[in-house]
C-alpha cells in the first residue's frame, strides 16, 4: 500500500485563495456626490459580481452620507474607500483595488531598518584611529 503525503496548501501554492470577501457598497440616492456610484451600481456591479462569485456583494442606501465601498476581507481588516464624487470609471478602479488587496495594513518599505553583521563598511569612528594632530 502506497500512501502519499501532502502537504497543506497555502496561498499561491496548488491553489489561490482571494483574500477579499466581502464588499459593501453605502450611497444616498439624493446626493450629488453619490452620482458616479449609483451609475456605477446599475451599470457595472452586475458585470463585476458575475465575475467575482467568490466576493459577497452588498449594496446599502445610507441617506445623508456620502458614498463609500467597503472591503471586508479573511484576516478580519477592512478597509474603506470614500467615493465622492468619482466617475463610475474611477468607483471601478477603486473596486478592483480592493479587491485584489489582501487586507493588510500599509506599510512603508523605504524606512525599512537595516541588518548586518557589520555596523558600518568604515567601522566605528574612533579619535584614536586618526593621526594625531597638533594645534
Amino acid at each position: 500500500m502506497s500512501s502519499k503525503i501532502l502537504k497543506p496548501v497555502s496561498n499561491g501554492a496548488g491553489a489561490f485563495v482571494l483574500q477579499c470577501r466581502k464588499l459593501v457598497f453605502n450611497y444616498c440616492e439624493h446626493w450629488g456626490s453619490s452620482k458616479g456610484m449609483v451609475d456605477y451600481i446599475k451599470k457595472d456591479l452586475v458585470n463585476f459580481a458575475r465575475e467575482n462569485p467568490q466576493i459577497e456583494i452588498v449594496v446599502q442606501q445610507r441617506k445623508a452620507k456620502h458614498p463609500v465601498v467597503r472591503g471586508y476581507y479573511l484576516n478580519g481588516r477592512d478597509k474603506v474607500i470614500c467615493t465622492r464624487n468619482m466617475q463610475a470609471n474611477e468607483i471601478s478602479n477603486k473596486v478592483n483595488l480592493l479587491q485584489s488587496s489582501s487586507g493588510e495594513k500599509l506599510r512603508l518599505l523605504a524606512k525599512k531598518p537595516v541588518v548586518s553583521t557589520t555596523e558600518s563598511v568604515r567601522g566605528i569612528w574612533s579619535p584614536f584611529h586618526s593621526t594625531s594632530h597638533t594645534i
